[in-house]
């Protein structure tokens, strides 16, 4: 994108600023469908991030894949699984918060550090005429082509597993006594009425008949 320069730091701010804050969001939520919607604003930012690179194809596969398919799925996923126990809670959580805490504070100033201590300069080579979706799929068909495959099976996985979520059937929980199930059957035909009624009259008993289709 062709901006100038005061609009794209602004714009890369706003953005840094949210996706820092959703990132927050999905680790601090207590519930976890917030954390899935703001897990999706996360996917937005970083896409938005890719366009002010000039990566338009990358900005449209983040916003496809990631927010269009993977986040659609955990949602899916948060809605069909079936929550049946009530856990109690871990008698030291405190503990696991303080050590996640110490970790992330470490990740944080690690990262940190090296960001300060890399010498950012401007590429002062030429921009190729190629655009992006030419580039990414030359190396998506020879350097990457392994990766390539391995992401489409793990999709595929991702669908079945989805599909075997979605068609599982209801099973009781143990110790339940069995419910007795009302049998659903089908109304007759007419012809099948009066065959019934003409072998019940052959045989001297009186006709019963079934179903709803019955006319008097």
């Amino acid at each position: 994108m062709n901006l100038a320069e005061g609009v794209q730091i602004v714009s890369f701010g706003i953005l840094a600023v949210m996706m820092i804050g959703a990132a927050l969001g999905v680790v601090l939520s207590s519930s976890i469908v917030y954390s899935a919607f703001l897990l999706g604003g996360v996917f937005i930012s970083i896409a938005g991030l890719y366009l002010l690179l000039n990566g338009d194809f990358v900005a449209a596969a983040q916003v496809l894949i990631y927010v269009g398919a993977v986040n659609v799925l955990i949602l899916f996923a948060i809605m069909l699984v079936n929550k049946r126990q009530n856990f109690a809670p871990y008698p030291s959580a405190g503990l696991r918060k303080l050590f996640t805490g110490v970790v992330s504070l470490g990740l944080f100033g690690l990262l940190s550090t090296m960001i300060l201590a890399t010498p950012w300069t401007y590429a002062t080579n030429p921009v190729t005429s190629e655009t992006s979706i030419v580039l990414i799929g030359q190396h998506f068909f020879s350097d990457f082509l392994l990766p390539f495959e391995l992401a489409s099976v793990l999709l595929l996985m991702a669908m079945v597993g989805a599909i075997i979520l979605a068609r599982r059937e209801y099973l009781p929980d143990a110790g339940t006594t069995e419910q007795a199930q009302t049998v659903l059957t089908l109304p007759e035909r007419p012809k099948e009425m009066a065959a019934i009624g003409n072998i019940r009259n052959d045989s001297g008993d009186t006709p019963v008949y079934r179903g709803s289709s019955r006319r008097e």
